[in-house]
């Protein structure tokens, strides 16, 4: 039996995060390392989740979570920050307010 999956139905089967959801999650991510709080990133496409995870050690487990879930796209929202502890800090709609929790957390660091 043959094992090998074409490159185009793999694609198609797993979720992953466009350019766009990119663009703001690196932004965050850099604002966040230029001020020490972040060292290291790892992204994961799986079938029914992309996984953007934050680490501040390379070591570690990762901080922060950014998932995309699609199915939840007309429920709760299809992005959500789930914190070390596997705790949902924040879901939404919206990538860019789901963000926000981070962002203050930016803000509270350069005051």
């Amino acid at each position: 039996m043959n094992s090998f999956v074409p490159i185009s139905d793999f694609h198609s089967s797993v979720v992953s995060f466009q350019k766009p959801e990119l663009t703001v999650i690196l932004s965050l991510y850099g604002r966040m390392v230029a001020a020490g709080e972040w060292r290291d990133y790892g992204i994961s496409s799986l079938k029914e989740v992309a996984i953007f995870s934050v680490f501040k050690r390379t070591a570690e487990n990762p901080i922060y979570k950014i998932e995309k879930r699609p199915k939840l796209r007309n429920r709760q929202g299809e992005y959500a920050i789930v914190g070390i502890d596997g705790q949902i800090l924040k879901r939404g709609h919206d990538l860019k307010s789901v963000l926000g929790i981070l962002e203050r957390k930016l803000i509270k660091l350069v005051d």
